[in-house]
């Protein structure tokens, strides 16, 4: 499957993710993921494009974050 045809099938689909829990006593792995997903403060947003990667980081760290679903 080429990327063009992934993007179009998905096009417009984002993930609003939220930190809502501290990253204090988290193993590193974790705070790494939060940092890697743009979140640097509780209770700040981030717009994320829908993707299998995007998806796995917040499977990792879905006790800390909040997700929604957004469509442009």
């Amino acid at each position: 499957m080429s990327v063009a045809a992934n993007d179009a099938g998905e096009a417009g689909k984002m993930l609003k993710v939220t930190l809502k829990h501290s990253t204090i006593g988290v193993p590193k792995v974790q705070r790494a993921t939060v940092r890697a997903l743009g979140l640097t403060r509780l209770h700040r947003a981030v717009l994320l494009p829908d993707n299998p990667q995007v998806r796995g980081m917040v499977r990792r760290v879905d006790h800390l974050v909040d997700v929604e679903e957004v469509t442009e």
